[in-house]
């Protein structure tokens, strides 16, 4: 597993300029929205809430933002209301790229998302056609500074609270869980006292591609158009990058 481009993507979402983080902070709104709908407003009782709030804690959304999120979810009398779709395709060089969406119009999304796909060099696929090649798992950052534990102790850690695996590099920690067992890895950990700098259900490509550095710009491109519309929640791509 390589979660490094997802941990970049969670320090560039922090420093990030104000338009795109403010895009960010749409989305997740969306999400808590959502969440507070179907499970109601109290986290402890809505995993789904208790997630999504972990989500926006890490790309240091405001509680105010927060806070007026689960108020309109918690509003009967709002009728917003979105759909969560999925799209499947493939990139430059044939990278397998899975797409959610939350959408309150299925129709203007998926013309939107299928042209993308064709003005970057991809194509959109049929239902089925790449979800194989991805697993949902749990997703777990914890930051090294302030931690006394080399790599060997904090992966016996980590197992031991029921994870699955772990990679690290020179800031962070990245835990990886089955879909499943994601609550129980995240509570056991907070309990011992470590903070967790995001923790989230991901797809996680069971193989990636090496591709070349031309294809990797080019993919990339791709990526950032699709998680620029305004629908797209999440982007995830069979490939090294």
């Amino acid at each position: 597993m390589s979660g490094h481009n997802k941990w970049s993507k969670i320090k560039n979402t922090k420093g990030a300029e104000d338009a795109k983080r403010a895009k960010v902070f749409q989305k997740l709104s969306r999400e808590i929205y959502m969440a507070v709908k179907t499970g109601g407003p109290d986290p402890e009782s809505n995993p789904s809430l208790r997630m999504v709030m972990d989500k926006a804690k890490a790309a240091n959304m405001p509680k105010s933002n927060v806070k007026r999120a689960v108020d309109k979810g918690s509003n009967k009398n709002s009728t917003e209301n979105y759909d969560e779709v999925s799209y499947e395709g493939y990139g430059p060089a044939g990278v397998a790229i899975y797409v959610e969406t939350l959408t309150d119009n299925t129709n203007r999304t998926l013309t939107n998302v299928r042209n993308i796909f064709n003005k970057n060099g991809g194509n959109l696929g049929e239902s089925g056609s790449v979800a194989y090649m991805f697993d949902r798992k749990g997703y777990l950052a914890i930051e090294r500074e302030g931690i006394d534990a080399d790599e060997d102790d904090m992966l016996m850690t980590v197992l031991e609270a029921g994870a699955e695996d772990m990679e690290t590099s020179d800031e962070v920690f990245e835990i990886y869980t089955a879909a499943t067992d994601f609550g129980a890895v995240r509570d056991a950990l907070k309990e011992q006292g470590y903070e967790l700098a995001t923790a989230e259900l991901m797809m996680v490509p069971k193989n990636t591609l090496e591709v070349s550095d031309e294809d990797k710009e080019k993919l990339q491109n791709l990526i950032d158009k699709l998680e620029d519309d305004d629908d797209v929640q999440n982007v995830y791509a069979a490939a090294t990058l």
